[in-house]
Parts: structure tokens; sequence; C-alpha cells
């Protein structure tokens, strides 16, 4: 078997390397939102770097193992533990059937990753074993794992020659400058806009999914009151809505059809 989830926490879904090519049908690529993350547990346990894994955000879950294993933890620090001592991040890790896992509140970073060896034992949907939560397919019944919820590891235990260590990567911090190319609305806004829209800050707000986020900063002056026909959105696209609000940056080809607010 593999393990029984206790407590799922707030959103962990599995995901795999992502279902690509059909975004022309309203399907999302889903996938990990930290693809380096990603890889980098899935090659601690000996994984291929796609192989399927759970995406933990903001709060991990708690699973309780019903057999042998290996796992790794990567990403934001959800301050693991294991049979209620520090489990250590960014490095394979042995577990026991009988063993608990417990990840808490993330107090840095957004999401974690566990993988463990051999990848979960979930069908593939339209080649991918990665949860599309707005398309309500893949993963585990195409939602968020629930408590009670038990899946299997796809392959044996095997074994692992430990430690096997990934150097941990200090959190992102301060600004960061993002390379931008305007799209074919250019003509849309003002000078003065466009000179905001490049040289003023931009911060993510609370409101963000695996969709895309919001982003609070200075209003980007337009020509007209910003109503245009809908376009076809695309990975990194940034879309300046009407005056005054917040601009959008976008994961993927389609919209979020609810925003949810994260508490403070």
């Amino acid at each position: 078997m593999g393990f029984l989830t206790e407590h799922p926490g707030l959103l962990t879904t599995v995901q795999d390397r992502g279902r690509y090519g059909y975004e022309s049908f309203g399907m999302s690529p889903s996938g990990p939102m930290d693809v380096r993350a990603f890889r980098t547990a899935n090659i601690l346990v000996g994984n291929p770097a796609g192989e399927s894994a759970l995406e933990a955000t903001m709060m991990g879950p708690a699973l309780y193992f019903e057999t042998d294993g290996f796992l790794a933890i990567t990403g934001a620090d959800m301050a693991p533990l294991l049979n209620g001592r520090p489990c250590p991040m960014d490095q394979a890790v042995a577990v026991r059937a009988g063993d608990r896992l417990a990840l808490g509140m993330a107090r840095t970073g957004c999401r974690s990753y566990i993988a463990f060896a051999g990848g979960l034992d979930i069908p593939e949907v339209m080649g991918s074993r990665s949860t599309a939560l707005q398309n309500r397919i893949g993963g585990w019944y195409g939602r968020r794992l629930a408590a009670g919820d038990r899946i299997g590891f796809r392959g044996g235990r095997g074994e692992l020659r430990l430690p096997r260590i990934a150097p941990t990567l200090p959190p992102a911090e301060g600004e960061r400058v993002v390379r931008v190319i305007m799209g074919p609305q250019e003509d849309c806004f003002t000078r003065e806009g466009i000179e905001t829209f490049l040289s003023q800050p931009y911060t993510v707000s609370r409101e963000f999914d695996r969709m895309g986020c919001r982003l609070e900063g200075a209003a980007i002056a337009q020509k007209s009151d910003g109503n245009i026909i809908s376009d076809g959105m695309v990975t990194g696209a940034i879309q300046v809505p009407r005056r005054d609000s917040p601009l959008s940056c976008w994961r993927s080809g389609r919209r979020w059809e609810a925003m949810p607010k994260l508490p403070r």
C-alpha cells in the first residue's frame, strides 16, 4: 500500500510533470508550481524528475504510512515532523509502516513537495497524473486530498543508499526584475502608463491560486476605460484590467472562476 491521509492540509494535490497539448481545449497543463523544488524531491528518492508527488499549499498534510518507503520534502518550510520529531528537508528519509508525517503552516515560501520512492499509484488521465482542479480530472479523483484518502506507491520499496542530500536554497527575498515583452494591446496605454508599468514595483497580493495571482501597485494609465474583447491567456501573461483594478498574472490558458482570499 502506501499512506493514509489523516489530515489533508489546506490544499494538497497530486502533481507530476504536467498535462500538455490540450490547452486549446481549455485544459490546464497543471503540474508543479515550483518546478525546481518538485524535481529535486523526486531526484532525491531516485524517481524520474517528473514523477508524481504531493504538492502542499500554505499548510501541509498529516500522513500515516502503511508500508515502508523513502520520501523527500522540498520547497516551503512547513516544519515537518516524523513521529513527532523534526524531519529533515531536502534529503531522502526512510519511513516504516506505522510512521506518521505531519507538516504544519509554511514558515517560509508557499508550497512544499513530498516525493515518494516509486511514485504514487494513480492512473494517468490524458498522459498525466496531475490534478486539474478546475477541470476536475487527474490526481486523486480530480480533487484535493481529504481525510481518509489512501494512496499507494506504484514502485517497490527498493533501496537507496543514504544520505542523499540536496543544497537548500535560501527563500526569495527583496525585489526581482522581470523581463517584459509588450503585447498586441500596447497602443491602448498612454506613454505615461507604459512608463509606470515598466518602472514601478508590484507585489503579489493575498489573492492567488494555481491559475494566477493578483498584483498590487501603481495604476497604469489607459487611453480608454480598458474594456476590450477577451483574449486567450498564455503562461506568463499579465492582464491590465479597467482603471484602478489590480493586475493579474496568469500561469496557464484559463482564467480562474473564483479567486480565494487567504486568511491574514
